[in-house]
C-alpha cells in the first residue's frame, strides 16, 4: 500500500509504501533528512509526526523512549507508515546534488596509528573521484554481511585517497580482518558518501567540535576543510580518550592551534606512565566546565553513542544550545555474526 508524506515546514511531498521507512522513501525521492546510523541507535533522524500513524519499528529506547512516542516523536530511519503522514523535520539541502555511488577501491596503504587503530588509505579507479562533504562516511560492502560504516577522515580538497580510521573492536569480524589479514592492494567495494554530519558553511556561529576515540576522523576532515576555506569562525576542539596513546594523532591536532583552533585533549583513564598534566574526566564535561552558555554556538559531536547522547542532553538542557545547532554522528558497531 502506498501513502503520501508531507514534510513541514517545507511542504515537500513524496509517496511512501508501507514496507519502507520514512528515511528510505525520502532519500529515494531526493529529500535528504538528517540521519547517521540508519539502525535506530544514534537518534540523529528524530523528527515529529504531526499527522498520521507509524510503526516505530526496531530501535533502542535510549534513542526513542515511550514518552517520546507519546509526544509524536519518531526515528525516521525505523518508522514505517500506517497512513498518510505529515512530518516535521529540517531537510538537509547541501547533500542533494551529491551522487551516492557504489565503487571499487584498492587498499593503498595501512599504518597503525595506535595499537588498536589502523589508518587505511583507499585508492579509487583511475580518473575517478568521490564528491563528498567533510564529515560524511562510506559503507564498506561485504559479501553476505551487514555493511560496515566508516567516516572519511580526509577533507574534500584532499581526495586523492579516501582515509579511514578503523579501531580494532573485540569480536568484530571486519576489524579482525583489517588487523590480521588485510593487505595493501586488496580490493574493496563501498557505497557513499552517506550521512548528514558535515560542516554548515552558511553559519557564522562559533564552533565546538567534540570527539571521542576514532570520532576524531570526521572532525579532522571538518577542521581541515574549514582551515582550507579560510573560515574565520572561532573553533574549539575537544578530543577525549582513555589514555595518552589513544590520542593517536596528537601532534596533528596540536598543529591546528597555530591556525587558530583551540585544542583541549581530555583523558578519562590516564596511566602513570602517561605523566598526564592535562584535563581529565569525561570529554563533554570539559565543555560544560569551559562554557556556561552555548546558545550562540554550533556543536559537532562524533564518537561513542554514550558520549554523543550525554553531550546532546547536557548541552541543550543546561547550556542553552538549540537542538538544531547540535550535529552528531554516533559510532555504532556491528555485532559479531553468530556461529553457524
Amino acid at each position: 500500500m502506498t501513502f503520501q508524506t508531507t514534510i513541514q515546514p517545507s511542504g515537500q511531498q513524496f509517496p511512501i509504501t508501507d514496507n519502507e521507512t520514512i528515511l528510505e522513501a525520502a532519500l529515494r525521492h531526493g529529500h535528504v533528512l538528517p540521519y547517521s546510523c540508519r539502525d535506530g541507535i544514534c537518534g540523529v533522524c528524530r523528527g515529529r509526526v504531526l499527522q498520521g500513524e507509524v510503526d516505530h519499528g526496531k530501535h533502542q529506547s535510549s534513542a526513542l523512549s515511550d514518552e517520546d512516542k507519546a509526544m509524536g516523536i519518531a526515528l525516521f530511519c525505523c518508522a514505517k507508515p500506517k497512513s498518510d503522514l505529515v512530518i516535521e523535520c529540517k531537510e538537509v539541502s547541501a547533500v542533494k546534488d551529491i551522487q551516492v555511488k557504489t565503487m571499487p577501491c584498492r587498499v593503498h596503504s595501512m599504518e597503525k596509528a595506535a595499537e588498536d587503530v589502523m589508518v587505511i588509505k583507499l585508492k579509487l579507479p583511475v580518473n575517478e573521484r568521490l564528491q563528498f562533504l567533510a564529515g560524511q562516511y562510506i559503507d564498506i560492502l561485504l559479501k553476505d554481511q551487514k555493511p560496515r560504516s566508516f567516516s572519511l577522515a580526509n577533507a574534500p580538497h584532499n581526495d586523492e585517497f579516501l582515509e579511514l580510521h578503523i579501531r580494532n573492536i573485540a569480536g568484530g569480524e571486519f576489524t579482525r580482518h583489517v588487523f590480521e589479514e588485510m593487505k595493501v592492494r586488496d580490493i574493496l567495494r563501498f557505497k557513499g558518501p552517506l550521512g548528514t554530519f558535515f560542516l554548515r558553511e552558511d553559519s557564522d556561529k562559533p564552533i565546538i567540535l567534540l570527539a571521542s576515540g576514532t570520532g576524531f576522523a570526521p572532525v579532522k576532515a571538518i577542521i581541515e576543510h574549514a582551515l582550507y576555506l579560510g573560515i574565520k569562525r572561532p573553533m574549539h576542539f575537544y578530543w577525549g580518550a582513555r589514555t595518552l596513546s589513544d590520542l593517536y594523532m596528537l601532534d596533528m591536532a596540536k598543529s591546528w592551534e597555530a591556525q587558530g583552533v583551540v585544542f583541549t585533549p581530555v583523558l578519562s583513564d590516564a596511566r602513570p606512565e602517561d605523566d598526564w598534566q592535562g584535563r581529565t574526566g569525561f570529554v563533554h564535561r570539559a565543555v560544560l566546565d569551559d562554557y556556561s552558555d552555548l546558545s550562540a554556538h554550533e556543536v559537532y559531536a562524533c564518537g561513542a553513542p554514550v558520549v554523543v547522547e550525554a553531550a546532546h542532553t547536557d548541552f541543550t538542557a543546561t547550556r542553552g544550545l538549540p537542538n538544531d545547532a547540535f550535529y552528531s554522528d554516533a559510532f555504532t558497531f556491528a555485532p559479531k555474526s553468530p556461529a553457524a
